[in-house]
């Protein structure tokens, strides 16, 4: 429910920082093994967008999830992701956007997927020049990348944290 008066949200993102995570991103077939992508130190960001959402939202929303204080450094400071340096694993998760009627759930605030997929598009590519902008100067040698997952497609996580420290964000 949004408060009275507030607009309904045009897009819903989970964060959790990792210390490890690995996505599959193509189940296996009867010609090819399944296909990973992985990520070491960094966050985990999930993404829904909602009807209505448009190419606006993107800026903001990239600019406030990755300065977020939300990673531990090593000093025990939380810091961005894009302070630590650290890597950034985006997983688009439809799910977000649900409502539970009677036992079961409902998706009919969701964008369609022609226009879910062009934004979760634009999404990653925004998220990849913004972190790599912020990784060239900083040339501490750590390994810093983005990895996404596949839209539209059902998808197995394995993530490795330290500690559940889990964020909801609408934009």
């Amino acid at each position: 429910m949004t408060e009275k008066g507030a607009a309904a949200p045009a897009a819903r993102a989970v964060l959790q920082q990792c210390l490890h995570a690995r996505l599959q991103v193509k189940p296996a077939d009867d010609q090819s093994e399944a296909q990973f992508v992985q990520i070491n130190r960094g966050m985990v960001m999930y993404i829904c967008f909602f009807k209505g959402a448009t190419d606006d939202i993107l800026p903001k929303m990239v600019s406030t999830l990755l300065n977020l204080r939300l990673c531990e450094s090593d000093s025990g400071k939380l810091v961005s992701v894009l302070e630590l340096p650290g890597s950034l694993l985006i997983v688009p998760q439809a799910t977000l956007g649900g409502k539970a009627k009677g036992r079961g759930m409902q998706y009919h605030n969701n964008i369609g997927k022609e226009d879910g997929l062009r934004l979760y598009s634009s999404f990653v590519a925004l998220c990849e020049k913004e972190l790599m902008a912020a990784a060239a100067p900083a040339g501490s040698g750590a390994e810093v990348t983005v990895k996404h997952g596949t839209y539209g497609n059902r998808q197995v996580l394995k993530l490795d944290t330290n500690g559940p420290y889990t964020h909801l964000m609408e934009f």
